[in-house]
């Protein structure tokens, strides 16, 4: 088998390739077992070892799981699992990355915000609710512990729009280690009331059940974040 280009796909790559066809047509789906090692390397026509190194691959990827003694089998395909390898990606972006990670969160936080305004339960609004209030805490709040209520925030507010692979992608662009920096920054600048206001009025847009003003408030505030990193990278640059 070729690539478009012309290049030969590598047999491990068309063993993995072969298995995701056979999960997508439904040939084998979430949590059924595959066929041994011994018959999928017949039947596709490939090495054991080739079909060991993409089994591996699909493991890796959150699609397989082995039970020991059981054999290999499909996993229940969550949206959390497959995109689990994802959820690193603001955690070790850094730079001109970062900052593309902050751009494409303000493409999709605040249509989930939108949404949530539509969709979240009274008990979604109360635990977003306790979760600004931590981020209240005065003075003498720890940096850290404001930085986990914002991550907190805003997780749980896209969790509450019911949509499981939305909620796994924004995991993947939230970052603990970023949002500390964030607000020790602005922490630093003397600026972290602007942080407070902000998401002050995400809630309240919330509340009100208007999805509107909670895309407004929500674009207001990754815009805010992903303006002062900028800065902070020309700074830093300079």
């Amino acid at each position: 088998m070729s690539d478009p280009d012309g290049e030969r796909t590598p047999v491990p790559q068309r063993a993995v390739d072969r298995i995701k066809a056979m999960i997508a047509s439904g040939q084998v789906g979430p949590g059924e077992r595959l066929p041994t090692e011994r018959d999928l390397s017949a039947q596709l026509g490939v090495s054991r070892s080739s079909m060991r190194e993409a089994i591996r691959a699909l493991t890796t990827l959150g699609v397989l799981e082995s039970r020991h003694g059981a054999g290999v089998y499909v996993t229940a395909l969550r949206p959390a699992d497959l995109l689990e390898t994802f959820s690193v990606l603001a955690e070790v972006s850094q730079g001109r990355t970062l900052l593309e990670v902050l751009q494409v969160r303000r493409m999709l936080e605040p249509a989930a915000t939108a949404l949530a305004a539509a969709r979240a339960s009274d008990e979604d609004l109360d635990r977003v609710g306790a979760l600004l209030e931590r981020m209240e805490g005065g003075p003498g709040t720890v940096c850290t512990d404001t930085a986990t209520a914002d991550l907190g925030f805003h997780q749980t507010i896209v969790a509450s729009t019911g949509n499981a692979t939305l909620a796994a992608i924004h995991d993947g662009l939230s970052s603990h280690t970023f949002n500390a920096r964030v607000w020790a920054g602005h922490r630093e600048a003397g600026l972290t009331a602007k942080l407070r206001e902000d998401h002050q009025r995400i809630h309240e847009a919330l509340v009100a059940r208007d999805p509107d003003a909670a895309r407004a408030a929500a674009t207001v505030h990754v815009l805010r974040v992903e303006r002062w990193l900028g800065a902070d990278l020309a700074d830093a640059q300079g």
